[in-house]
């Protein structure tokens, strides 16, 4: 009996080691593929880039899977009961794995003779978010595997670092992680100002994040909710009162639709600039939690968009009014052998949304951008009509004829060469030679806007007027050479292929907006040209920072032909083609411009600056072989969204009223108003500018004296 009762304990105690052995043997073998405690120790899961403005404000994310960590003290306490009551209400007491959990598991599973219950903990839950190695089917494996991360998890964090990981990783659906996330995208706002109906609608999402969406599915969703709660009230973590208020909210709070970022073309241009250096940088910035500092001003971008939407909808309606009385053209453009005419015109009146495939024929566009001249940092930007925003960043993309936007750079050229602001030049017709797409001449005799023609006329006056006739005379005569106006234009940062001909005085070579607008702030910054910016630092998810970015500076004029030229685009203002600024926008400030309208009135311009902002404006149809129509020139089509933008912006910020600065280098002198010499005692004078030097030295020889 001894005998036996000694075999059956050797026996025993052999099959007890062979399988604490295999169990032993079992856990290393399903272990070595899961991570480790340095892994634990480093979790490093991917976050939201967010892209900054300078004042502050969130413009828009990057991502691949949206998630933005957030500290546990800043996640409302019941938030943290709602997950506790409803995903593991023993967390704070079990050590990765609930054994009660496990036998109410095992029974249920052995008697269903299927896997229908699941055991796992909250830690556990974590295990799988963070981890591959663990996997996500349902299987024992991969249960086992989870507790060994889980007991993993708990030896190496405390209770609370544990809850923190989870609320910032779990699934809320709709392509959010973590509770930031899912908190901006339901309800708009951060997740420290959630309600506890909030909070419980949340965490009623955690089982099934698409079967309780409250967007798809808001009954479900509701029911999950109010489950969550009354777990939360019969684990004391609310009261009766709080219970029923929380569960009479409905879900009025939540947003259907994920508001889109602000500044979307300016942030879709910063992303662009990103791509290209994340190799350089060994940065991933849909991955790394980057925070980009820009340059951009949220209260100026709100600003530019509404002053491009309201001029752009007086334009279609000007646009509008003339195709719909031209029955032939309105019919081609809109292919009304395919849609409906009334359709069609009531999406161009703005009472619905026009057919994708007619926006380039149909719409008035627009590119908008806003400078500081001093450093070249891009304070706003709208690369398209706010109302339907696309792919299609017309601020950088865009190449249009400018016009007479141009026309400052063979002035400019000009000025350079020693030419005073009074010379005179015969304002009559003149014959250019122009080269067809085919690659034939043509003679071609341009005009004055007007159709105007006279005498001798100053650079001052042909500046004001924008006389074609002046500016092709200038050019033609070697005053401002055509190579020479071209080296300007480049000088001053304009890349695009300008072509050296005659008709460079008229704008005919293709330009972006932003080259322009940074061009005319060389003009506002003293002869010195900033190069556009959009980007001040990119700092890691820690704050540390990985870049800097400076200003580029370089001087392209001397201050002299910088300040003679901006008091003569200050001539425009005050009394030529840009004076409705003054009388009509009350934008009163020192400040210089130019009207910009091409031929056939396809593209309609106005840039301008004071000095604290350079800003340009274009518009025009996508397809420039349809014009806006007869009289859509740039003082009407596109300056009053200049205006309107520069009276709120300046208004806005408070900003002291600045002259720009006169050179020592500039004398005022008297001269003739007639005949811009040195005045006799019988001559009408007027007091005139001019770079030291170049002032009048002959006497006035019409008002002789007698």
């Amino acid at each position: 009996m001894v005998s036996n009762l000694k075999k059956y304990f050797l026996y025993s105690s052999i099959v007890i080691f062979l399988g604490l052995l295999l169990g032993f043997s079992s856990i290393l073998f399903l272990s070595k593929d899961l991570p480790s405690i340095e892994q634990l120790e480093n979790y490093d899961p991917d976050l939201v880039t967010r892209i900054y403005s300078s004042d502050g404000k969130v413009l828009d994310e990057l991502f691949v899977q949206k998630r933005v960590f957030t500290e546990l003290n800043r996640i409302p306490e019941h938030m943290q009961q709602a997950v506790v009551s409803s995903e593991d209400r023993k967390f704070y007491n079990h050590w990765g794995l609930s054994l009660r959990s496990v036998a109410r598991a095992i029974m249920i599973n052995t008697l269903s003779l299927s896997y229908r219950q699941g055991f796992s903990t909250l830690t556990q839950q974590l295990a799988r978010n963070l981890y591959k190695s663990v996997g996500f089917e349902d299987s024992i494996l991969r249960k086992v595997k989870e507790v060994i991360t889980a007991i993993q998890i708990e030896r190496t964090y405390t209770k609370d670092e544990i809850l923190e990981m989870y609320l910032n990783t779990v699934h809320f659906g709709h392509g959010t992680y973590g509770v930031e996330a899912a908190t901006k995208r339901f309800f708009g706002k951060e997740s420290q100002l959630l309600s506890i109906d909030e909070s419980a609608l949340l965490v009623g999402l955690l089982p099934a994040p698409a079967s309780y969406s409250p967007i798809h599915h808001p009954n479900r969703s509701l029911r999950r909710r109010n489950t969550v709660l009354r777990l939360m009230r019969d684990q004391n973590f609310i009261n009766k009162t709080q219970y029923q208020d929380a569960r009479s909210k409905d879900l009025e709070s939540v947003q259907e639709f994920t508001k889109r970022g602000s500044a979307p073309y300016f942030t879709e241009y910063v992303r662009r600039l990103l791509e290209k250096e994340d190799t350089e940088l060994n940065i991933n910035i849909y991955r790394d939690g980057l925070k980009i500092f820009t340059t951009l001003d949220s209260r100026l971008q709100e600003i530019a968009e509404d002053a491009v939407l309201k001029t752009v909808i007086d334009d279609q309606n000007r646009l509008n009014k003339r195709l719909f009385n031209n029955r032939e053209e309105f019919e081609n453009l809109a292919y009304l052998t395919i849609y409906s005419e009334d359709s069609i015109k009531m999406m161009l009146e703005g009472k619905d949304i026009l057919y994708k495939d007619l926006r380039a024929k149909l719409l008035v566009q627009s590119a908008f951008v806003a400078l500081d001249p001093n450093t070249g940092g891009i304070l706003a930007m709208v690369g398209g009509r706010p109302d339907y925003h696309d792919q299609y960043n017309r601020a950088v993309q865009a190449k249009r004829q400018p016009g007479s936007v141009f026309k400052p750079f063979v002035y400019t050229t000009a000025i350079n060469n020693g030419y005073p602001v009074t010379e005179q030049l015969l304002n009559q017709p003149v014959v250019l030679n122009i080269q067809n797409m085919d690659g034939t001449w043509v003679k071609w005799k341009p005009q004055n806007y007007d159709g105007s023609t006279g005498g001798l006329t100053t650079f001052r006056e042909g500046l004001r007027k924008s006389m074609n006739l002046i500016s092709v005379r200038m050019v033609q005569q070697d005053i401002a050479p055509a190579e020479q106006v071209k080296q300007t234009a480049k000088r001053m940062g304009i890349n695009t292929d300008i072509r050296a001909v005659d008709a460079i005085a008229l704008g005919t070579s293709e330009v972006f907006p932003m080259e322009m607008v940074a061009a005319y702030s060389a003009l506002s910054n003293k002869g010195v040209y900033s190069k556009p910016f959009a980007i001040t630092k990119i700092e890691d998810r820690y704050g540390n920072v990985i870049k800097d970015y400076f200003p580029e500076r370089s001087e392209v004029l001397s201050e002299e032909t910088a300040y003679l030229m901006t008091n003569m685009m200050q001539t425009v203002m005050d009394r030529g083609t840009g004076g409705s600024a003054r009388w009509k926008y009350k934008f009163n400030r020192p400040a210089a411009g130019k009207t910009g309208t091409t031929q056939g009135w396809s593209d309609a311009w106005f840039v301008g600056f004071t000095p604290q902002i350079a800003a340009g404006c274009w518009f025009g149809v996508d397809d420039f072989k349809v014009p806006l129509g007869p009289g859509q020139d740039g003082s009407k089509a596109a300056l009053p969204a200049w205006a309107r933008f520069m009276k709120a912006a300046h208004d806005t910020l408070n900003m002291p009223i600045q002259k720009f600065e006169k050179p020592s280098g500039i004398i005022d002198f008297t001269i003739c108003n007639i005949t811009k010499k040195v005045p006799r005692p019988a001559c009408p004078v007027e007091k005139e500018i001019y770079k030291e030097g170049t002032e009048p030295t002959q006497n006035c020889k019409l008002h002789r004296t007698i």
